[in-house]
C-alpha cells in the first residue's frame, strides 16, 4: 500500500494492516494459508498453461467441475493433500510444486515477488489479500 494512502487511512480512524493482523492468525496458520493459495494458483496456473478447461482437469482428476473451481478458490473445503495430488497427476513435478510453495517468501526489498511464475492478475490478487485497513474499534 502506498504510504500516502496508508498515511490518509490512519488519519481517518483506520487500522492498516494485514489479513493475518486482521484475522488474528499464528504464524503457522498463516503459512498454512499461504502454502494453500499457491498450490490452488498453480493448479490454476498447469491447467490455463495447457488450455484445459475446468471440466477437462475434473475429467482427468475423476471429479466434477464444481470441485476443481473451489480447488483452484483454495476453498477451505479442499485439503492441501487433494492439491498436491492433483498438481501431480496434470504432470506437474516435486520440483514445480516445492517453488510454488517458496514463491510467496521470496521477497525482494520492494516487497514484491522477486521471481513472480504465476500470471499477474494471480499475483495481483495475492498482493490485495495482504494488507487490508478496518475501522479501529472504539473504546
Amino acid at each position: 500500500m502506498k504510504s500516502k494512502r496508508k498515511a490518509k487511512l490512519e488519519a481517518a480512524g483506520w487500522a492498516v494492516g494485514s489479513t493475518q493482523d486482521f484475522l488474528k492468525l499464528s504464524d503457522a496458520e498463516a503459512a498454512y494459508i499461504e502454502a494453500k493459495v499457491a498450490l490452488a494458483e498453480k493448479l490454476r496456473a498447469a491447467r490455463t498453461d495447457r488450455h484445459l478447461s475446468q471440466i477437462e482437469v475434473a475429467k482427468r482428476l475423476h471429479s466434477s467441475q464444481s470441485r476443481v473451481a473451489k480447488m483452484e478458490a483454495a476453498d477451505p473445503s479442499v485439503t492441501v493433500d487433494l492439491l498436491v495430488r492433483s498438481l501431480f497427476r496434470l504432470g506437474i513435478g516435486t520440483t514445480e510444486i516445492f517453488n510454488a510453495l517458496l514463491m510467496p517468501h521470496r521477497q525482494a526489498k520492494s516487497g514484491r515477488l522477486a521471481e513472480p511464475k504465476t500470471p499477474r492478475s494471480l499475483t495481483e490478487r495475492r498482493d490485495a489479500r495482504r494488507v487490508h485497513a478496518w475501522p479501529r474499534p472504539e473504546h
